[in-house]
């Protein structure tokens, strides 16, 4: 990448050395922004950065990139906690059964939704899964998102769950982004356990995690707690065996009921709970005693037509929150962070500050890349945002159909 000076940018968005690894509650509201800014990076790090005023000049002009900014926003790449990006085929049919009245979770139980998709996956070569899968990362990575955590759990085979890990595992060979990998076996019930659900956790346990973890294949492990799919007792068996192999919980929780879950996940590590469409009391009171965040998924829940997580309630209760896309072919068809900042906004009421920190800063802290990621720092990742010319940061919610970014380096 060699170097590269940003110069007069309207406003340098999550600079600072001071920044948390998490912000919470009425935190999620500070978004420190340093006006007419600079920005240096040099082989992909952050190197010097502050106002037009401080800046020094450049004492070094041999192989450096300019680029001036006027009237445009920088922001530090956008981090997407939770997708199902390797999949084998769209699922544009469902999509027209739930018009016709059918909700996601009698298509499921008529064999479609992730049965649909294990099926599909079956039929798909390795290289198959990794060139679809590559063309979706590219074209996430050019919507601004800069770490991109991707999931297994349309294979349900041992055979076809590895075949997604390695899949996974090509991406990161290649992504120019960091890529974490998380073993979710226990996405649901194969057709063929349906009778003997015992069977199908048995090689989750004693087969998918060992061959997993021999090549090491994935750093979480993510459990769909869920009425229909696996209850608290089977979510914790299978969260236990695979932190027996290093993998960190998380975990799929609260989307449709509230089962006792968060609470669950928590106490076994979990770094982040997923969805919360539905929450108690009793698991935000949960939340804020842990170190666990809870991370949200609108663009499912606008998709699929369910509630929207109750995100107000939660960060007036002095939670963080962080955000992420859920894309896959079901629930989620984009992976596109700048519908997710507008829908958070439009849908779940966050200020534009929170939902740029929920996916910067909090996102990171969901992927374990507060070190690298989600702020303009020195030695830090210079992915980074450039927007069009806007006028205001609150503008890029706002416009909600439009691409207005320019450029991400």
């Amino acid at each position: 990448m060699g170097k590269v000076l940003i110069k007069n940018i309207k406003g340098l968005v999550q600079a600072g050395e001071n920044i948390p690894n998490v912000r919470k509650g009425a935190g999620m509201q500070d978004l420190p922004i340093i006006e007419n800014a600079f920005l240096a990076i040099e082989d992909g790090i952050i190197v010097e950065y502050g106002s037009m005023e401080e800046w020094g000049g450049i004492v070094d002009w041999r192989g450096i990139e300019i680029i001036d900014a006027e009237g445009k926003y920088v922001l530090p790449a956008f981090c997407d906690s939770h997708t199902h990006l390797v999949f084998a085929k769209s699922r544009e049919e469902e999509f027209v059964d739930r018009i016709h009245g059918l909700s996601y979770e009698e298509i499921a139980l008529r064999g479609g939704g992730i049965l649909n998709s294990a099926r599909r996956l079956n039929e798909k070569t390795e290289d198959e899964l990794f060139r679809d899968a590559l063309k979706r990362l590219e074209l996430v990575k050019s919507y601004g998102t800069g770490a991109i955590e991707i999931k297994s759990g349309y294979g349900l085979t041992v055979e076809a769950e590895l075949k997604m890990l390695r899949v996974i595992k090509r991406l990161k060979e290649v992504a120019g982004i960091p890529v974490k990998a998380t073993f979710l076996g226990a996405h649901a019930f194969p057709a063929e356990y349906k009778e003997n659900k015992r069977g199908y956790i048995n090689l989750i346990i004693n087969e998918m995690i060992p061959q997993i973890a021999k090549e090491n294949l994935a750093d979480y492990i993510d459990v769909f707690c869920e009425r229909n799919y696996f209850s608290v007792e089977e979510m914790e068996e299978i969260l236990v065996a695979g932190k027996k192999y290093g993998m960190k919980p998380k975990v799929h929780v609260n989307q449709f009921s509230i089962l006792g879950g968060i609470q669950k996940a928590i106490e076994l590590g979990a770094l982040s709970v997923d969805h919360l469409e539905e929450i108690s009391d009793e698991d935000i009171e949960a939340l804020k005693n842990s170190d666990c965040i809870a991370t949200l998924l609108p663009s499912c829940s606008h998709f699929i037509s369910i509630p929207f997580a109750d995100a107000r309630k939660m960060i007036d209760a002095g939670l963080p929150v962080a955000l992420a896309s859920d894309f896959n072919p079901g629930t989620t068809p984009t992976g596109n962070l700048n519908v997710v900042l507008s829908l958070a906004c439009i849908k779940m009421k966050m200020t534009p500050e929170e939902a740029i920190n929920a996916l910067t800063i909090n996102a990171a802290y969901a992927m374990d890349l507060s070190e690298t990621h989600g702020s303009i720092s020195l030695g830090k990742s210079g992915k980074v945002i450039i927007t069009k010319e806007i006028p205001s940061l609150a503008y890029l919610p706002y416009a909600f159909g439009d691409v207005n970014i320019e450029r991400v380096l």
